[in-house]
């Protein structure tokens, strides 16, 4: 089997275990909810379940990690002389752009939200994630921009756009909007947190972290 074909059925046995995983986590409940439940109904081994994610908590934030890996590679192959605002904007579009296509297209989002609410457990591993992607990006762009003196305004700039995204997706999944409004919402959040992605992209946030 070649690499592509390889990392093609990886990308589907993941699809699979997620899309299993919002079906249950709905159905049953999250704390009702195993692993060996969710990979059965994937039709996969507990095994390959844990070769995917490392705890059933990791299926809540699937694709968290691949988000921030690609925000931070957005900041360290910026444009030369690019400002960091401008920097962020982009970083924030990519965020958003990526929960669009992966957790609103999947319903993971809206599970999310719901547990978050309910399961309180749960809700304090999220914010622990999101304080991590926070970290790496505040971490990234200190890096990009040495001659940003001032950590502390640059983590309450980060700081300010994510949490008015992540709790601007928050509502408008609890109020029950489409994933296009819900993409709309985050987008109108980090505007005006002061942070707009660009024009290009300002048609069209949950959890970022």
């Amino acid at each position: 089997m070649s690499e592509g074909m390889r990392e093609r059925k990886k990308r589907r046995t993941r699809e699979a275990l997620v899309a299993a995983a919002v079906e249950l986590f709905r159905r049953q409940g999250y704390e009702a909810t195993t692993v060996a439940q969710i990979a059965a109904a994937a039709d996969v081994s507990t095994r390959t379940f844990f070769l995917h994610f490392p705890t059933k908590e990791d299926v809540v934030l699937a694709d968290a990690d691949a988000r921030v890996d690609g925000a931070v590679r957005i900041i360290g192959e910026r444009a030369a002389g690019e400002a960091l605002p401008d920097v962020l904007a982009r970083v924030m579009e990519h965020m958003i752009s990526h929960v669009s296509d992966s957790d609103l297209a999947t319903g993971l989002a809206d599970v999310r939200v719901r547990l978050a609410l309910t399961v309180p457990e749960l809700q304090a591993w999220l914010m622990r994630r999101l304080l991590v992607a926070q970290e790496r990006i505040v971490e990234a762009l200190c890096r990009a921009y040495p001659e940003e003196r001032d950590v502390v305004a640059v983590a309450a700039r980060v700081g300010a756009v994510m949490g008015a995204v992540t709790s601007a997706a928050a509502y408008a999944l609890r109020r029950g909007d489409s994933a296009a409004e819900v993409a709309a919402a985050m987008r109108r959040a980090a505007h005006v947190a002061g942070h707009a992605p660009p024009a290009s992209g300002s048609e069209g946030l949950s959890e970022l972290g």
